[in-house]
């Protein structure tokens, strides 16, 4: 799958698409290094998104809805998930319990709704990190630093984060 590293403010993020769309996105990790000889130039449609991720981690908000994402990948249950959550703009939080109504299911669905975000093929683009729990606080986030990343992309946005 063609797939290439690129330089951000916060670190080396990756990408990775076919014809369908985007397949996957990875945050930045320290583990990660750019370059190496599997990767691809990407087609113009990438090289936009990879653009608007640099502007995005320097704080110039940018929003990723109409992103081609390849859905076929995952889960029905997931996909839903993962729409909703490209509502929530930047600035701005949801609960899981609100993501949950948000997708005709119930409150108790909160936890589903938690797990299929765990399993976002696309951090940042489809914005995981807005998520909370129900009291506000910053739970869970499966990208690299975990709730210390989703924090600082959170105040990178300009959200409004409650002290603990």
């Amino acid at each position: 799958m063609p797939h290439a590293t690129f330089s951000t403010p916060l670190g080396t993020c990756a990408i990775a698409w076919n014809d369908a769309g985007l397949t996957r996105f990875l945050l930045p990790d320290p583990e990660r290094r750019a370059g190496g000889n599997t990767e691809a130039d990407p087609p113009s449609w990438v090289g936009e998104i990879i653009e608007r991720v640099k502007r995005h981690l320097t704080g110039e908000s940018q929003d990723f809805s109409d992103v081609r994402y390849d859905f076929g990948r995952v889960p029905e249950f997931v996909r839903h998930v993962l729409r909703a959550t490209l509502e929530v703009k930047a600035g701005h939080t949801a609960t899981y319990g609100e993501l949950a109504t948000a997708i005709g299911q119930p409150l108790a669905a909160s936890r589903a709704v938690g797990s299929a975000l765990g399993d976002n093929p696309w951090p940042l683009l489809i914005p995981c990190h807005r998520i909370v729990a129900a009291t506000g606080k910053m739970t869970g986030f499966s990208g690299p630093g975990g709730v210390a990343t989703k924090v600082r992309l959170l105040a990178l946005e300009g959200a409004q984060l409650l002290a603990e």
